[in-house]
C-alpha cells in the first residue's frame, strides 16, 4: 500500500512539475518569441530523415500531371503583429474561429455543432458504405490550435486531448488575444516547409505579409486545415470559391 502511495504521489508530482514548465515557457511567450514550436521541430525532423512528401499520382498510367518542388526547403520568418495584413488576420479568424476575440480558449458552441455534424456523417457512412470515411468535422479553436502545436506530439489520445485543454487556459489567461494571435500567425503550417504569415506570402505570392489582399489573405486562409495538399493544387476550384465566401464574412470580424 505504501508503495502505492509512493507511486501514486510521485506520478502527481511529476505532472504539476509539467504543468509549471508549460505555464513558465507560456508566460515567457509575453515577452520573447517562440523559435520554433513542437510540431515544426518534428516536421524538420520529418524532412531531415525522409525528406519531402512525393508527388502523387494520378489515373492507371502512374504518371504525375503537376511537376512538384521536391527539393527540401525550409521557410519561416518571424514578423510583429503590425506587419502581418489586417486582412489575413481577419480571413484567418472568418475561416478557422469566429468567435476567437470573444470565448477563453474553448468555443463549446462549435464544439456541439462540430460533435453533432461528425455524428451524421458516422450514420450516414455506416448506411451507404462502411469502407467509406467520413469526413471529420474539427471544433478547435485557434487558441487550441495554437496550443496543440506550441507544445504537444501529434498523437490523439484522451490525455493529450486533456494536456491540450489545459495549455489552452493557460495560453488565455497569461498572454492576450493580439498575442495569441500573432505567435499562431507566425507558427502555424502552410506548406510543407513552409511555416508562418511571412514565409506562405513570399512563397505564394511574392509579397510580404503586410501586403497581402483580402482575396489573397483569404486563400491563405482556407488552406490551413490540409496546407500541404491545397499547395500541390493550387488550381483548385474548391480553393477559389471558398476564399472568395471567406473574403465576405471578413467584414464582420472583429480583430483583437
Amino acid at each position: 500500500m505504501r508503495a502505492f502511495l509512493r507511486w501514486t504521489a510521485l506520478v502527481l508530482v511529476s505532472g504539476l512539475a509539467l504543468q509549471l514548465f508549460f505555464l513558465g515557457r507560456i508566460a515567457l511567450m509575453a515577452v520573447v518569441d517562440p523559435q520554433s514550436t513542437a510540431f515544426q521541430r518534428s516536421e524538420a525532423w520529418r524532412l531531415a530523415t525522409q525528406g519531402p512528401t512525393p508527388p502523387k499520382t494520378t489515373g492507371t498510367t502512374g504518371k504525375t500531371p503537376v511537376k512538384t518542388n521536391s527539393d527540401f526547403r525550409w521557410g519561416q520568418h518571424w514578423v510583429a503583429y503590425g506587419q502581418i495584413s489586417d486582412s489575413l488576420k481577419r480571413a484567418v479568424i472568418a475561416s478557422e474561429d469566429g468567435g476567437f476575440v470573444n470565448h477563453e480558449g474553448v468555443d463549446w458552441e462549435a464544439l456541439d455543432k462540430a460533435w453533432q455534424k461528425n455524428e451524421k456523417a458516422q450514420e450516414q457512412a455506416s448506411k451507404f458504405n462502411a469502407a467509406v470515411k467520413p469526413k471529420i468535422v474539427g471544433g478547435s479553436t485557434i487558441t487550441q490550435q495554437l496550443a496543440k502545436n506550441l507544445l504537444l506530439s501529434g498523437e490523439r489520445t484522451l490525455l493529450r486531448k486533456g494536456q491540450e485543454f489545459v495549455l489552452t487556459m493557460m495560453l488565455e489567461l497569461t498572454l492576450n488575444k493580439q498575442r495569441i494571435l500573432e505567435i499562431y500567425l507566425n507558427s502555424v503550417e502552410w506548406g510543407e516547409g513552409v511555416f508562418g504569415a511571412e514565409a506562405a506570402a513570399q512563397h505564394y505570392f511574392r509579397k510580404p505579409a503586410a501586403k497581402l489582399s483580402a482575396y489573397e489573405g483569404a486563400r491563405l486562409a482556407v488552406m490551413l486545415p490540409r496546407p500541404k495538399y491545397f499547395e500541390k493544387v493550387p488550381n483548385s476550384g474548391y480553393l477559389s470559391h471558398r476564399a472568395s465566401v471567406i473574403v465576405a464574412r471578413t467584414a464582420d470580424v472583429e480583430l483583437p
